[in-house]
C-alpha cells in the first residue's frame, strides 16, 4: 500500500495528464454519441420497421469487439484519439437510440391525441409533451452510455488514443503492478462519481416531470 501511494505521489502530473486525456476523449464522444442517438430515436419513433432495423443495427454494433471497433478506424483517421472517438461513438449508441424511442413510444397516445386537437403543432407537442415524459427513460440510456464509454476509453489506450488505459497497458507490459492499479482503480473511480453525478441529475429530472 505504501509503496502505491508513493508511486501515485511521483506520477501525480502524469496521471492527472491521462485522466485529462480519457475525460477529454470520452466527453467529445458521448457528446456526439448523444445527439445523434437522440436525433436518430426521435426519428424512429415515426415508423416501427425502421426502429426495429436501426435498434438491431445498433445492437449488432455492440457485439464487434470493441478493440477492433476502434482498429477499423486507424486506415480512416490513423492512430491516436480520433478513431477511438469514432469507436465509442457507435458502440454507445443503442442505449440511447433505444431508450429515446422507447420513452417516447410509451407515451400515452391520448396524449398526444388530445394535443393535436388542441390544435398543437408537431414541433410543440414534441418539445411540451414528448420530450419531457420521455426525459427519464431517455436519460437512464444516456446515463448508460457514458458508464460504458468511460470503461471502453481505457481500451483505446491500445491504439494510442491515450488515457488511463496507457497505465494498464504498460503495466502489463512491464510487469509494474501500481502502474495497473492506478489505471484500473483511477477507471472504476471516475465511472462510480459520473455514474452517481448522473443519477442524481436523473432522479431530479423525474421529479421536474413528476
Amino acid at each position: 500500500m505504501a509503496s502505491f501511494i508513493e508511486y501515485v505521489i511521483r506520477q501525480q502530473d502524469r496521471i492527472l495528464a491521462s485522466l485529462g486525456e480519457h475525460a477529454a476523449m470520452v466527453l467529445t464522444a458521448l457528446t456526439i454519441s448523444i445527439i445523434v442517438g437522440v436525433i436518430i430515436g426521435y426519428l424512429i419513433t415515426y415508423n416501427k420497421h425502421v426502429a426495429k432495423a436501426v435498434i438491431y443495427i445498433c445492437g449488432m454494433l455492440m457485439t464487434i469487439p470493441s478493440l477492433a471497433l476502434f482498429v477499423f478506424f486507424i486506415p480512416i483517421f490513423g492512430i491516436g484519439a480520433r478513431p477511438a472517438v469514432a469507436g465509442l461513438v457507435l458502440y454507445t449508441l443503442l442505449p440511447i437510440v433505444r431508450n429515446v424511442y422507447v420513452g417516447i413510444t410509451n407515451i400515452d397516445p391520448a396524449i398526444i391525441m388530445a394535443a393535436r386537437g388542441m390544435g398543437m403543432t408537431e414541433l410543440a407537442i414534441t418539445l411540451k409533451i414528448k420530450i419531457p415524459l420521455a426525459l427519464p427513460v431517455a436519460f437512464a440510456g444516456i446515463r448508460t452510455a457514458v458508464v460504458m464509454g468511460i470503461g471502453l476509453g481505457a481500451i483505446a489506450a491500445y491504439i494510442g488514443a491515450g488515457g488511463l488505459g496507457v497505465f494498464i497497458f504498460q503495466g502489463i507490459q512491464r510487469g509494474i503492478t501500481n502502474m495497473i492499479l492506478v489505471g484500473a482503480l483511477l477507471t472504476a473511480l471516475l465511472t462510480i462519481v459520473v455514474d452517481r453525478v448522473m443519477y442524481l441529475i436523473q432522479k431530479q429530472a423525474e421529479k421536474m416531470v413528476n
